[in-house]
């Protein structure tokens, strides 16, 4: 991706945007970028947690935008990679206290002093907080599990980036059982890029240790360990962004209800 600033986004609560965000972020560090990772979900930021971080934040972006603190003090290094960066969400304000305007100064300033890539770690939803954080954005990572509430959130979210003139949209698909799929109870990969028409970037699996990750602060993808499929998807999804070419996983064909979906979708 051509991209410096990337918003991670879904629609849909719960599918693993801000795992998706930290991961993604701590993978391109450590392939050498500097990387500033930005929570928006004001009132409910969780990406400081996710990352390890929050027993370091002092200020956040909110109070950036309303000028109590200078940028560059509202953002934490991270503790493993030099050259990973947080700036944390507000927990005390509420989505009225966002801006357009500000966002986009801020997200360029971060460009001005060196930062490679920014990715926007998206609140739920299609009102002001997805917007703002779509405001500053070049290009977009859609988040979607392979469900078909998942794929038609995921459908709008699309338009809406497409409305914005973000034209370098790129689809991570996450969770995916690949058991479910062979038996036709998951829907698969080709027919979730069907139905949303964006190109693939990355295929996630389901990975219990995912959560374990979560919860300790220490995203999969700064872990070696073989045992972490999900780890080194996130992995491969970063050199793809900086253009590398690395192969997909395949799984077989599923046998179940896929045609069915594709017509609830309008598909052939």
């Amino acid at each position: 991706m051509n991209a410096k600033a990337i918003v991670v986004t879904s629609g849909k609560g719960g599918v693993g945007k801000t795992t998706t965000t930290a991961n993604v972020g701590a993978a391109l560090a450590r392939l050498g970028e500097k990387v500033c990772v930005i929570d928006t979900d004001v009132g409910l930021r969780n990406l400081d947690v996710v990352m390890g971080l929050e027993g370091r934040v002092v200020y956040d972006l909110i109070d950036v935008f309303e000028g109590r603190c200078k940028l560059r003090q509202a953002i934490i290094r991270d503790k493993r990679v030099d050259t990973l960066h947080l700036l944390a969400a507000s927990q005390t304000r509420d989505k009225s206290a966002l801006s357009e305007d500000r966002m986009r100064d801020a997200v360029q300033a971060l460009l001005e002093e060196g930062f490679d890539r920014v990715l926007i770690d998206s609140p739920a939803g299609i009102e002001s907080g997805f917007q703002t954080a779509a405001s500053a954005a070049q290009g977009a990572l859609v988040v979607v599990n392979p469900e078909v509430s998942s794929v038609r959130d995921a459908d709008r979210i699309i338009g809406l980036l497409e409305a914005r003139e973000i034209t370098e949209v790129r689809l991570i698909v996450n969770r995916l059982r690949p058991e479910m799929v062979k038996r036709g109870d998951m829907l698969e990969v080709n027919d979730v890029l069907e139905i949303l028409g964006v190109k693939l970037i990355g295929i996630v699996p389901e990975d219990e240790r995912i959560l374990v990750s979560t919860n300790i602060g220490n995203p999969a993808s700064l872990e070696e360990s073989p045992k972490l499929a999900a780890g080194a998807a996130f992995r491969d999804i970063a050199q793809r962004i900086r253009g590398e070419e690395v192969p997909y996983p395949s799984f077989d064909q599923p046998t179940g209800f896929l045609a069915a979906l594709r017509r609830f979708f309008g598909g052939s």
